[in-house]
C-alpha cells in the first residue's frame, strides 16, 4: 500500500469517528428569546424546557469578536419555575451585557432532560469545588472523574438499617451527654459569633469516618481557606471533599452547593463508606431557596418565607442517614442559624423537628469564655437511649439533674442567699458544681475519645449513677 492510500485510508477513518459523534445529534435545534430581567429572574418565550433544567444564554462576545459578528459568550440558567409559554430562569452567576431578544439554548438536545451533571467518586478527596462542581483549588479539571445528576430516588425508610452503634465525635459532653449514633442527623443551633465552626471543625478533625463531606453554603468566603487550612489541616484535608458556595454567589448556586455536598456523600455511601457530612449551614440553604421563590411570585408565609422553604428542608436532610443494612452511612451535622438567638426561629423550628436531636451552643456561655459553648440542658439527642448502656444513660441523667438543680438556684446562690443543708440535693449540686463546669469545657486542640468520655464523666459523678 502506498502513501497516497494510507493517508486516504486515515482520513476515511477520521471522517468516521466524527460521523459517529454527529450522527446522534438532532438536524434542528430549538432555540428561545429573553423577554423580560427584572432583578435575579430571567423571563424567556419560545422553549419548552422542563424545570429543573439548565439553559445557556447567549451574551454579546468580547470587542473585537462582536465587530466581526463570529463570536458570543454565554451565561448558564436554571429553570426555576413558569408561567403560560414563560420560563423563568435564574442564571449561576453574574450576568453582564444581557440584551432583549438575546437567544435562550437548551443545554442538551432539547429532547432528553437537560439538567447539568457533577463530578462525583474518589478522585474528588483532597479537593475544594464550588457549587456547580468546578474545581477552585487549581489542581487542575475534574473531566476524568464519573459524573452524574444531583436528583436520586429517596432510599425506603423500610429498608434503611437503624441507629445502632455510636459514633466517636472527639468532644467530651456529645460523646457522653449527648451520644451521637452512626447515620443521625443532628443540629448545631447557635446565633453568630458563639463558636459554631470551631466545634465543627472540631468534630471534623476528631470524627472517625473513612470519608468527611464539607459543605460551606453561604458563609463568608474568608472562612474557606481558613476552614481547610486551620480547621482541616493536612491530614483532615486527605479524606475530605469541600464544596464552597459563599455568600457571594447566586442563591441558585448556594442550593446547587448543598445538594451537591450530599450528592458527594449519596455517592461515597452507596461505595460501603462511612461519611461524615458537614453543612454551614442549613439556614443559608432556607434563605436561598426563599430568594429564588419570591423572585418567581411565591408568596411569603411565615415570617417571609414561602411554602417552598419548609419543603424543601426535608428533602435535603432525609437524604442523609444509614444505607441499607451491611452498607455505608452518613451521619450529618447542620449548622442552623437562630437569628437574635431565637430559638423559635421558623427555620429553626422547622429543622429541629426533622433531625435526629440538636445541639445549642448559648451566647451567655461564649461570653464568659466557656468553651464549647453548649447550653447542656437545651440539647437532647434522640438516638442516645438506642445507642448507650444502662449505666452512661443513668450517669448522663443524673449528670444532666445535679446541673440543672444548680443552674435553678444560680440567683439564690449568686446573692448569698442559699443557706447548705436545707436541700441535700442542691448541696451536692453546689460542691460539684466546679467539677460539672469543668467536665463540659474542653480545649480546641484536645480530642476526647468515647471511652475517655465515659471514665471523665463517671469521676465527675463520684461513680454514683
Amino acid at each position: 500500500m502506498n502513501g497516497p492510500q494510507i493517508h486516504q485510508q486515515r482520513w476515511q477513518h477520521a471522517l468516521k469517528a466524527v460521523a459517529h459523534r454527529v450522527e446522534p445529534l438532532p438536524m434542528t435545534r430549538a432555540t428561545g428569546r429573553v423577554v423580560r430581567a427584572t432583578g435575579m429572574v430571567i423571563e424567556a418565550v419560545g422553549l419548552q424546557v422542563a424545570l429543573g433544567d439548565s439553559c445557556r444564554i447567549e451574551l454579546p462576545g468580547t470587542a473585537d469578536h462582536t465587530a466581526a459578528g463570529s463570536a458570543h459568550d454565554y451565561a448558564e440558567a436554571e429553570v426555576v419555575g413558569f408561567a403560560g409559554d414563560r420560563l423563568f430562569l435564574m442564571p449561576l452567576g453574574e450576568i453582564s451585557g444581557l440584551m432583549p431578544g438575546a437567544r435562550v439554548l437548551p443545554l442538551g438536545d432539547g429532547s432528553v432532560n437537560a439538567s447539568r451533571r457533577f463530578p462525583l467518586g474518589e478522585s474528588l478527596l483532597g479537593r475544594v469545588v464550588d457549587g456547580t462542581g468546578a474545581p477552585l483549588d487549581g489542581l487542575g479539571e475534574l473531566d476524568d472523574a464519573p459524573r452524574a445528576p444531583l436528583a436520586t430516588p429517596p432510599l425506603n425508610p423500610l429498608s434503611r438499617a437503624p441507629i445502632e452503634e455510636q459514633i466517636d465525635v472527639g468532644i467530651r459532653a456529645i460523646n457522653a451527654l449527648l451520644s451521637v449514633g452512626r447515620g443521625q442527623r443532628m443540629g448545631l443551633f447557635a446565633g453568630s459569633g458563639v463558636g459554631k465552626s470551631v466545634l465543627l471543625g472540631m468534630m471534623a478533625r476528631y470524627t472517625r469516618a473513612d470519608v468527611i463531606v464539607v459543605g460551606l453554603i453561604g458563609e463568608r468566603g474568608r472562612e474557606v481557606q481558613d476552614f481547610i487550612d486551620n480547621i482541616l489541616g493536612p491530614e483532615g484535608r486527605r479524606r475530605a471533599v469541600v464544596v464552597a458556595a459563599p455568600a457571594d454567589t447566586s442563591p441558585l448556586q448556594r442550593l446547587k452547593g448543598a445538594a451537591y455536598a450530599t450528592r458527594l456523600a449519596e455517592g461515597f455511601r452507596d461505595d460501603g463508606k462511612n461519611v461524615l457530612l458537614i453543612m454551614d449551614s442549613l439556614t443559608r440553604y432556607a434563605m436561598a431557596q426563599r430568594e429564588i421563590a419570591l423572585a418567581i411570585g411565591e408568596p411569603p408565609a411565615t415570617k417571609g418565607y414561602p411554602p417552598s422553604v419548609f419543603a424543601k428542608l426535608p428533602g435535603l436532610v432525609e437524604r442523609a442517614g444509614n444505607a441499607e443494612p451491611g452498607g455505608g452511612s452518613i451521619t450529618a451535622f447542620y449548622t442552623v442559624l437562630t437569628e437574635g438567638d431565637d430559638q423559635q426561629d421558623p427555620i429553626a423550628d422547622s429543622a429541629r423537628a426533622i433531625l435526629d436531636g440538636h445541639v445549642v451552643l448559648s451566647r451567655s456561655l461564649a461570653e464568659s469564655g466557656h468553651y464549647p459553648a453548649i447550653d447542656i440542658e437545651a440539647s437532647i439527642s434522640r438516638a442516645m437511649n438506642a445507642i448507650v448502656d444502662d449505666g452512661q444513660r443513668r450517669q448522663a441523667q443524673g449528670f444532666k439533674a445535679m446541673f440543672s438543680r444548680y443552674q435553678r438556684n444560680r440567683d439564690l446562690i449568686s446573692v448569698g442567699a442559699y443557706q447548705p443543708g436545707h436541700d441535700p440535693r442542691l448541696d451536692e449540686a453546689v460542691r460539684r458544681y466546679p467539677d460539672l463546669e469543668a467536665f463540659l469545657q474542653q480545649r480546641i486542640d484536645e480530642c476526647a475519645t468515647l471511652e475517655a468520655s465515659r471514665q471523665a464523666l463517671s469521676s465527675t459523678l463520684g461513680g454514683t449513677p
